[in-house]
């Protein structure tokens, strides 16, 4: 689910620190393209809008280049904890009119192979999704708008109905992703769901810098890296449980409201800059802001995405047994490649 238009209404700084955590709202995107040296490469029938884009991914690049200490790496050596599915709390974020668009297909793919540990956010009932999640559909009460406290409503309850659960390790993602829960295990296993992890992928090369309001009519400048929701990010329980003075029994919200920003960023605000832990980057995150067609090796990575904006799609750049009318997507060619023995994929000879 994209995120509101505006993260903050607060003079100049807040109106920057909203066009940082946001990103770009409208982006034009194109469809595929490869890498051939550290740039991205103009796919061949890309068009006018496609220069624009992928010169926006060109101006990102050299901006990564200028950065100094960057969040810390994501390859400690070697697996430290065994884990298994049923130590992930997996919560998807959705909202009633995206349920048939978006949802269903979620749940014909990923979700299908790991229901018993994925649990779906919406704000309205849906006799038809219930008889097929049961209690794993959790309809939270939420408004349906798309603004920065419905959002923070939602993952309010993603986050107490995780602590509740005993779980592992919680993991965020929206309705327009695909989790490889066998990659995210296996990413997940190289550390300790006892100490503190915040693990995902920012939107941005630097932090985003927001306006906190103290006790007093003063305010002060707090800078600080999140992993944006769009590509999902995860949380050892460790650390989840040291964020209970500001996320538990819906003081997520207020704290989302003291620094006027919304759900991701205030997950980034009270790890980082409240609790003074680190973000973790992962390349294996995905979001559909960012040039989906560079995305290589599906099977080892953790999420994709998809967008369209003007006729022009942003897709992981996948052969597969489905065309893209038949799976606009990618998602169910995604699904065959790494479960071909699905009832509804094609023979894996024909891939």
């Amino acid at each position: 689910m994209r995120k509101p238009s505006s993260c903050s209404s607060a003079g100049p700084r807040a109106a920057a620190a909203a066009v940082t955590c946001l990103l770009v709202t409208g982006m034009l995107v194109v469809t595929g393209g490869h890498p051939s040296s550290g740039e991205p490469v103009e796919p061949p029938a890309a068009a006018a809008s496609g220069k624009v884009f992928l010169a926006y991914f060109n101006k990102l690049t050299r901006e990564r280049r200028a950065i100094s200490g960057p969040p810390r790496s994501s390859n400690p050596p070697g697996p430290v904890e065994h884990l298994s599915p049923g130590d992930l709390f997996i919560a998807v974020k959705t909202t009633g009119r995206y349920h048939r668009q978006r949802l269903e297909l979620l749940l014909d793919t990923w979700i299908s192979r790991n229901m018993q540990q994925t649990y779906v956010f919406t704000d309205r009932e849906d006799e038809k999704l219930r008889r097929r999640m049961g209690p794993h559909l959790i309809n939270t009460n939420c408004s349906a708008a798309h603004n920065r406290q419905a959002l923070s409503c939602k993952m309010a309850a993603e986050y107490d109905t995780f602590v509740n659960s005993g779980k592992k390790w919680f993991c965020h993602v929206d309705d327009d992703n695909y989790l490889n829960a066998g990659s995210l295990l296996r990413l997940l296993s190289r550390y300790s769901h006892t100490q503190d992890v915040y693990i995902g992928r920012p939107s941005l090369e630097r932090p985003i810098e927001a306006t906190e309001r103290l006790d007093t009519a003063e305010t002060k400048q707090v800078r600080f890296w999140f992993a944006t929701g769009g590509a999902g990010f995860c949380l050892s329980r460790g650390l989840a449980l040291k964020m209970k003075p500001w996320a538990s029994g819906g003081t997520f919200m207020a704290t989302a409201e003291h620094i006027r920003l919304p759900d991701d960023c205030a997950v980034g605000y009270i790890v980082e800059a409240l609790l003074g832990v680190s973000l973790t980057r992962s390349p294996l995150f995905h979001s559909h802001l960012e040039n989906l067609g560079l995305v290589s090796d599906v099977r080892n990575q953790v999420t994709l995405s998809y967008g369209a904006a003007d006729n022009n799609r942003n897709l992981v750049n996948l052969k597969g047994p489905f065309s893209i009318n038949e799976d606009p997507t990618r998602f169910r060619s995604a699904h065959c490649l790494l479960y071909p023995d699905t009832p509804w994929c094609p023979n894996p000879r024909r891939l």
